[in-house]
């Protein structure tokens, strides 16, 4: 078997051998190796992307701030008193200190605990203990300047209501970035004023990309999900379809329910479904309508570390963040409308089972996970096959039973890594 790093390559990664240039065979080693790992962190966290960093109503309010990690970076998000948004790197300039360690709160400035450097809501640094010395000793030289020290800052630019961030000056304007399909579905989700419902996080023992892979493999949930198949949430009978936008790093998977029929059901899922469950509570998978496309299922991928998803009436955002090679947290955050009843409240907590490390769902995906990153670090040398739906041309299809969106994902990874097989379209 050829060895996978021994074919020269473009830029800083290690070299990659392709065993096919469409992305239809991924080199299991790239979900394990640190200096891919590395490099990712460099150009596709710091490179010319914008990543989700929160939304704007888990901080409405002036001195309104969470924190949150933008690849391993940490990261502050807040409201300035002028109602700006601003995005910095959580990190001290004395001696690299995090400076904001809750998860959330209201402040009129950011102040490290290690020496009390304490930094305006715009990141820039105001004032530290003992700059001019004590009784006229110490103190900083005459050549420091504070407005060198403040905490490095990002682009933060948001689109109905979601807040992104970019290290990069390169990066497109962030309508540009999402793109004409999915700022509609923005529009569609964030049509009207969010109310956040609570959090949820999941740490998962496998490579970040296995989860962005999940998040656009169109078919996996009508069979590893049996509660979808078994009660009808998502049926790959149910009338639905896949998206990408231009460039095939992000994806959108809908689905509508009440699409197919019993005979449908039973010639496709006659072997692997469970008749014998039943629901205690049949209001979890209750959907109520509440968009006029009847779209009941839709999971909205934005490349590199976002979900959007509507699962019947459970609406949230799903932000990987990652923690080396073999692990990655998962932080949902759950949301309903300012304007739903306490009924429709009480029904969106109730369909929050659904997701979440625990969820009727959402658990067995971190299992898939798993299980795939321990099965694949003994044979690096290796690849997956990802070909359902067929291999050559990456475009948007009628259809779910394809593997087509995570060779897209696979298609811009490559490119940004500097990667990509000669030959390859984009």
């Amino acid at each position: 078997m050829d060895d996978p790093r021994t074919i020269p390559n473009h830029g800083d990664a290690p070299p990659v051998h392709w065993r096919r240039n469409d992305y239809s065979r991924i080199p299991y080693w790239l979900y394990h190796d640190p200096q891919i790992y590395a490099q990712e962190q460099e150009r596709i966290f710091k490179g010319p992307t914008w990543s989700m960093v929160g939304l704007e109503a888990e901080i409405p309010n002036p001195g309104d701030f969470r924190t949150t990690f933008l690849g391993d970076t940490p990261i502050i998000v807040d409201r300035a008193a002028d109602g700006s948004i601003y995005a910095m790197v959580n990190r001290c300039a004395h001696h690299g200190a995090l400076v904001r360690r809750e998860p959330r709160g209201n402040a009129r400035e950011h102040i490290c605990i290690y020496h009390r450097w304490c930094y305006g809501l715009d990141g820039k640094l105001k004032g530290l203990p003992f700059r001019r010395g004590l009784k006229g000793k110490g103190g900083m030289g005459p050549d420091f300047d504070m407005a060198d020290h403040g905490l490095p800052q990002l682009r933060c630019e948001s689109y109905a209501g979601v807040i992104f961030a970019s290290f990069s000056a390169e990066t497109e304007p962030l309508a540009d970035y999402l793109g004409p399909i999915f700022r509609s579905h923005f529009d569609r989700i964030f049509h009207k004023k969010i109310r956040i419902l609570g959090y949820q996080r999941q740490r998962i023992a496998g490579n970040w990309k296995l989860y962005l892979e999940n998040t656009r493999d169109t078919y996996h949930g009508t069979l590893l999900h049996e509660f979808h198949t078994t009660f009808g949430l998502s049926r790959i009978t149910q009338t639905g379809g896949v998206t990408m936008d231009q460039r095939h790093r992000h994806n959108l998977i809908w689905s509508k329910i009440g699409t197919d029929d019993q005979a449908q059901y039973d010639a496709v899922y006659k072997e692997v479904r469970d008749d014998s469950l039943r629901l205690l509570d049949p209001r979890v998978v209750e959907v109520k309508p509440e968009f006029d496309d009847g779209i009941s299922l839709a999971i909205c991928a934005i490349f590199p570390n976002a979900t959007v998803h509507q699962i019947g009436n459970s609406l949230a955002t799903r932000q990987v963040r990652t923690m080396g090679p073999g692990e990655f947290e998962l932080y949902w955050t759950l949301f309903g409308y300012e304007d739903d009843s306490q009924e429709m409240t009480d029904h969106r907590v109730l369909q929050a089972n659904l997701v979440g490390p625990a969820g009727l769902i959402s658990m067995e995906d971190g299992e898939a996970i798993e299980i795939t990153q321990r099965a694949t670090v003994a044979e690096m040398d290796d690849c997956s096959v990802i070909e359902m739906g067929g291999g050559g041309k990456i475009t948007s299809l009628d259809h779910r039973v394809t593997d087509i969106p995570v060779r897209g994902l696979w298609s811009y990874y490559a490119e940004l890594m500097g990667i990509e097989p000669e030959g390859a379209e984009r």
